[in-house]
């Protein structure tokens, strides 16, 4: 009788039961509906079923607004361990770590090319690289590349997708704030072109500094975008925060970003900003 209530490999009409192989779907943290990961790819990461734009890596991003032609400058640049920081793990092993598991030598690529036959400079976070942490080297490659756009009179992109300062590296990473807004400053007043894209999560002294300091800001959807979280937040003041504080959507509604869009049409309005700007210049 015991056998009756043993789990067979049969299904309830006799059928054998599929096996669905490891790695071909994925399932949206939102509406925990399974993707196909090979449409999930060719519909730029976002859920058919939701608009849930899932988190992708720096060179998606290069490769959604300039394609493969593109130059990669100060890629070599990594960073080092100025404090001997030690929790857990040593900050040295863990910069290794992250080295091989992205392929890059820092949490940000700088690089130039075109879109739509317009010459830009590129920078990208990745926040598979110690969650997209500005460390030294981070705001180092983001001053040379407002330097080089500067120097090329050329527009600057930066897509932000960072958990903030480097705590590793204490006040070297803090000065970076001050130290890519200087850069900024000149940028713009040379008459540089700024374009600011924000994605999950834009937090820390990444918000704090660059990525809020753009011409034009733009946002993906539902984008968690903040200085401090929101539990500390709600711990600091002792209130409930409003529903949507610090997303994307109640950013706009209170104008600190300019702009909200869809992945698939990021390369388009991009190009339309550019155009737009070029002449009336």
């Amino acid at each position: 009788m015991a056998d009756w209530f043993q789990r067979t490999k049969k299904g309830l009409l006799g059928a054998e039961k599929k096996v669905i192989p490891d790695g071909l779907w994925v399932k949206c943290p939102t509406c925990n509906e399974y993707l196909y990961k090979r449409e999930l790819d060719k519909n730029y990461w976002i859920c058919t079923h939701c608009r849930y734009h899932f988190r992708i890596p720096c060179d998606t991003y290069i490769k959604i607004l300039i394609g493969d032609e593109y130059t990669e400058f100060n890629q070599d640049l990594q960073s080092n361990d100025p404090l001997k920081f030690k929790d857990s793990k040593k900050y040295s092993d863990r910069l290794k770590q992250a080295m091989s598991q992205t392929g890059s030598n820092e949490a940000v690529r700088t690089v130039t090319g075109m879109v739509d036959k317009i010459p830009v400079v590129l920078c990208v976070m990745d926040f598979n690289f110690i969650g997209g942490s500005m460390g030294s080297v981070v705001g180092e490659k983001i001053a040379r590349a407002t330097d080089k756009a500067r120097e090329m009179h050329v527009p600057l992109i930066i897509i932000s997708q960072s958990g903030g300062a480097r705590m590793q590296e204490g006040i070297y990473s803090l000065m970076q704030m001050a130290k890519t807004s200087a850069k900024l400053t000149r940028f713009h007043e040379k008459g540089g072109l700024f374009i600011s894209i924000l994605t999950d999560p834009t937090a820390g002294g990444t918000t704090a500094s660059f990525a809020m300091l753009g011409d034009l800001i733009i946002s993906e959807p539902g984008a968690f975008i903040g200085f401090a979280g929101p539990r500390v937040i709600k711990q600091t003041i002792g209130h409930e925060l409003p529903e949507g504080f610090q997303h994307a959507e109640f950013l706009l509604d209170k104008g600190f970003i300019d702009i909200i869009s869809p992945r698939s049409e990021l390369r388009q309005l991009i190009s339309k900003i550019l155009i737009f700007f070029y002449e009336q210049h």
